[in-house]
């Protein structure tokens, strides 16, 4: 379909005087009257577009099944996921899992383990692995996005699990997919990673299994995470991506791969909304950009 001139210059005169994405905001309106939702329009629009804040959390729900498409289900359905809630803490809290003292995340963490049926014996006491340190990073960013803890609860819970069923095969690939674009867009930086043997050593798990979670703040985060929600985990490669281009020149001059993983690790806080807008660019460049009807 050909461009429409006329929205063309709205949206430009729009993004000049600092409104930019009046028209989005609007189009994502329009779907959230359909009844049912259209999940694949949804996720479309959540693909193309950062989700406006206010509706940010309404959409993840809706993508990630903790609400139904029949929007007049979802004061119903949402009560049965409070109770739900409500049910696993009071068993938790009887079983002597959780107390007044036990920080947020862990009670996440062990309602998490209940319902997957993998809660382990109150007697064996283990220190976290890396796969419940996984599970507790996501958790810490998502209860800086989200305030009510039922809401936080099962988007965690969603989230990890819907990032498993659809991306687990996926995930091994991702660190060559990264060399791949590395070496088309600054093969320079991806020789000097190899020599200095910090390319096999770059925080994967960082980026890849926690989606960042620990590395961006939540601002920067919640862009990433529209897009990994609505079906993309390639987005973040090219946020690993333009996070090694925004910092080549300090990257070129670390020669011992300690030091290259220690400074990905705690990247500077202040520029990463621009690393995410210029990581999305590149996603679109390289994968497209589905086409939404609203």
């Amino acid at each position: 379909m050909a461009d429409d001139p006329q929205r063309n210059f709205r949206s430009t005169y729009y993004e000049k005087v600092g409104f930019r994405g009046v028209e989005e905001k609007k189009s994502l309106e329009i779907l959230l009257k359909d009844n049912p939702l259209d999940l694949e329009k949804l996720s479309t629009f959540s693909q193309r577009f950062p989700l406006p804040s206010m509706y940010r959390i309404h959409v993840w729900k809706v993508l990630l099944g903790i609400l139904p498409p029949h929007s007049d289900s979802h004061v119903l359905v949402g009560g049965y996921r409070k109770e739900q809630y409500q049910d696993v803490w009071e068993a938790l809290k009887v079983m002597r899992y959780v107390g007044p003292s036990t920080p947020s995340t862990h009670v996440y963490l062990h309602m998490f383990q209940l319902e997957s049926q993998v809660l382990p014996r109150c007697s064996e006491t283990f220190p976290p692995d890396e796969e419940h340190e996984d599970f507790l990073s996501i958790s810490r960013a998502m209860e800086e996005i989200v305030d009510d803890p039922v809401d936080c609860y099962w988007l965690i819970r969603c989230f990890i699990n819907q990032f498993h069923t659809k991306f687990g095969d996926s995930m091994p690939h991702l660190p060559k997919s990264l060399e791949h674009y590395l070496s088309q867009e600054e093969p320079r930086l991806l020789s000097h990673l190899k020599s200095v043997g910090a390319l096999a050593q770059l925080p994967y798990g960082l980026w890849f299994r926690r989606c960042f979670a620990g590395c961006l703040p939540e601002s920067s985060l919640q862009r990433v995470w529209d897009k990994v929600i609505s079906g993309s985990c390639k987005v973040l490669v090219f946020v690993a991506l333009e996070i090694l281009l925004s910092y080549k020149i300090m990257l070129m001059g670390i020669n011992r791969p300690e030091g290259v993983v220690k400074f990905l690790c705690n990247i500077p806080q202040e520029n990463t909304d621009a690393i995410v807008t210029k990581a999305i660019d590149l996603w679109q460049k390289y994968c497209g950009n589905p086409n939404h009807a609203a």
